[in-house]
This record gives structure tokens, sequence and C-alpha cells, in this order.
């Protein structure tokens, strides 16, 4: 058999185990986090609009 060559009869006798236990996956609630985020600002929304323009000048130069 050459390079990229395969015997066709391999195709029919492959086995795929699709029986997953409950231990083989991933929890996707174990890192469920329940609460509230508070956001304090001390910038005025001025503030806030120079220093986004000083980022996009940044960017731009």
């Amino acid at each position: 058999m050459g390079f990229g060559s395969y015997d066709e009869s391999e195709q029919d006798n492959q086995e795929y185990d699709t029986d997953f236990e409950d231990e083989d996956g991933l929890d996707a609630e174990e890192n469920a986090h329940e609460g509230d985020i508070e956001f304090e600002f001390t910038a005025s929304n001025d503030e806030l609009l120079d220093r986004l323009e000083d980022i996009k000048d940044n960017e731009n130069t």
C-alpha cells in the first residue's frame, strides 16, 4: 500500500464505544455560581468618554 492507501475492509470493522458513564463526562454545574455582582463607578460619564477617546486615538496611531 502506498501513502494514503487503506484497506476498505477496515471501514466495515470499526467499533465505536458510545456507552458513556456518568463519571466520564464533564459536570457543567460543578462550577455554577449564584449571587449578585455590583459595580461602583467613581468616574463621571465625561471622564469615561474622554478615556475612550484616548484609547481610540492610541489604537489609530
